[in-house]
């Protein structure tokens, strides 16, 4: 018997690419349909998971400062009983940006989580104004596009408004994170 002398890669790139004497077609393509659904699945559990209170203000050990301000906010106790999570205000809501923002962020995190950066709530305060410069600049760029999920310009809704805010909201020229900076989280000094 002859030994084949070709390298992994190319022998790997030839069984690939031949016909399969032992699976047939339709066995393959279920076999890759059902991987498919799985892995999607799968994704999109974990990313409703890591988007949770639950998840940011627990398991992120170095969120658990912000996550206790943010339960004193109208977005997590207020009249209506609807709670914002983390994910709702901080991550894109379409596809496939929230995906990329996710493994951006969360490289970002793990990596800051691992290197102790803000492991400390003396530490967080010292990186607060930082990292909330960067969040309000995401709100910026995207015509704070996340609030607009939950809350909306409509003459009705601005009917139920003060008069006050009903004037502030009238003529809008600013995004919303430029007047609403502190809403869910204790503004940096």
């Amino acid at each position: 018997m002859q030994r084949d002398k070709r390298g992994i890669f190319s022998r790997l790139w030839t069984r690939l690419t031949s016909p399969s004497a032992r699976w047939s077609v339709l066995s393959l393509v279920v076999i890759g349909v059902v991987a498919g659904a799985g892995a999607v699945i799968a994704t999109e559990v974990v990313v409703a998971k890591t988007g949770t209170n639950a998840f940011c203000g627990t398991a992120c050990h170095s969120m658990q400062w912000v996550y206790a301000e943010t339960r004193q906010s109208v977005h997590y106790a207020n009249p209506s009983g609807v709670q914002a999570q983390c994910g709702d205000c901080h991550i894109p809501h379409g596809y496939p940006e929230k995906l990329w923002y996710k493994a951006k962020a969360g490289v970002r995190d793990a990596i800051g989580e691992m290197r102790g950066v803000i492991s400390t709530e003396e530490k967080f305060k010292q990186a607060r104004l930082a990292m909330a410069e960067r969040v309000w600049a995401e709100f910026k760029a995207n015509d704070s596009a996340n609030c607009r999920a939950c809350h909306d310009f409509t003459p009705a809704a601005l009917a139920t408004q003060s008069e006050k805010a009903q004037a502030r909201h009238k003529g809008r020229t600013k995004t919303c994170i430029e007047c609403h900076s502190g809403v869910a989280h204790v503004e940096p000094e």
